[in-house]
């Protein structure tokens, strides 16, 4: 009689890269880039790649590799494999009492969501089929965007951006009303009439300085308006800007919980729906909100700005879920992205490959790439 697969090893790789030129949004200024890459290996030798959020503050990567293993690795290691579902429900309720005397829901959160990923991907490869198909998706092609330009030199920056095949433009705002208007002004003016632009606040404004801002945005054609105030702002405020705003509303990566997507989306608040599959929910929690969000008429859009692995998931995420969405591409340069190769962009869309699971393999690949950006864990 043959003896199940158990669970052999739970492993975090941390890698922080310097970079040329910060990255600026309105909440803070990135130096340097990390990356937290999870690794589950089966007792038959299978692997499954994760990745937890950790862009900022950057000094969180460190912090959530310890919790990875610190408390996760033995809550798993020996464990039969089961469904990612079942184990996402286990962790979640384990570590309950501990997240109430730390405070530490997001850090916590965020952990389980990058397991939950690197379940899903192995379960993927052991079942021989590309993580899009095996999430029930039927179409690999997914439309993408160029995520996080400027506030400085965005029009040039979009303009490489459109000779690599991107046909939207995501840029960051939240820097001084003129300045905003003049940086989309260079933006519109650098790309061509048919580009779609999106901008995003990360949360600057108050509600009176976003109905502020709202008139001199809406010249500029845009296909939405991201979190323009705080995302645990009063859904009165969000349902003020909502109905004085001609740009659709954009949230969704700092919303933790399905109860707290249930009240915005019953809200009627926002059209473009973008939970974070490595802040919360993994790809267990997020299909089905992602589905939901498309039946109600909404664009499941998912966010992203970290590393190779955790993009990757968020496009197979996007091929499953459907709809009208784009995926975010984080436009900067960033070798632990770059590490991890993506299919082909055409005309702003790339299509995924039927190789299974996330059809790449980090430690033959990225990883070696990546030895000189490595944070040694205190666990190896």
């Amino acid at each position: 009689m043959s003896i199940a697969p158990v669970i052999a090893f739970v492993r975090a790789h941390v890698f922080r890269c310097p970079i040329d030129v910060p990255v600026r949004s309105a909440i803070g200024i990135m130096t340097n880039r990390p990356m937290l890459l999870v690794q589950i290996e089966d007792s038959e030798g299978a692997q499954g790649w994760g990745e937890i959020w950790c862009n900022f503050p950057t000094v969180g990567a460190e912090h959530r590799a310890r919790l990875v293993e610190s408390i996760f690795h033995p809550l798993l290691a020996g464990k039969p494999l089961a469904t990612p579902a079942a184990h996402f429900e286990r962790l979640t309720e384990s570590t309950r009492q501990i997240v109430i005397q730390t405070g530490e829901a997001g850090p916590f959160a965020q952990c389980i969501a990058g397991i939950d990923q690197a379940l899903t991907d192995l379960a993927a490869r052991r079942a021989g089929q590309p993580l899009w198909r095996f999430l029930g998706g039927s179409h690999p092609t997914v439309d993408t965007y160029a995520s996080a330009l400027g506030p400085a030199g965005a029009g040039l920056a979009a303009q490489g951006g459109w000779q690599q095949g991107y046909r939207g433009f995501k840029l960051k705002l939240g820097f001084g009303k003129q300045a905003d208007i003049r940086n989309l002004a260079e933006l519109r003016d650098a790309v061509p009439a048919q580009a779609s632009i999106m901008v995003d606040a990360n949360q600057a404004w108050s509600l009176a300085e976003a109905l502020d801002m709202i008139d001199g945005l809406a010249q500029f054609d845009l296909t939405w308006l991201e979190e323009p105030i705080s995302a645990e702002a009063p859904l009165s405020d969000w349902r003020r800007l909502a109905g004085h705003s001609p740009v659709p509303l954009a949230a969704g990566e700092n919303l933790r919980g399905m109860a707290s997507f249930n009240e915005v989306l019953e809200a009627g608040v926002i059209r473009f729906v973008q939970p974070d599959i490595g802040k919360w929910g993994g790809f267990t929690r997020i299909v089905d909100l992602g589905r939901r969000a498309v039946a109600s008429g909404l664009a499941y859009c998912p966010h992203w700005l970290g590393g190779g692995i955790g993009l990757l998931a968020s496009l197979h995420l996007l091929a499953a879920v459907g709809g009208q969405g784009r995926a975010e591409i984080d436009a900067n340069p960033n070798p632990l992205r770059e590490s991890v190769p993506l299919p082909p962009l055409a005309e702003g869309s790339i299509t995924l490959p039927e190789a299974p699971g996330l059809g790449v393999d980090p430690d033959k690949t990225a990883l070696p790439l990546l030895s000189e950006f490595r944070v040694q864990s205190p666990f190896s």
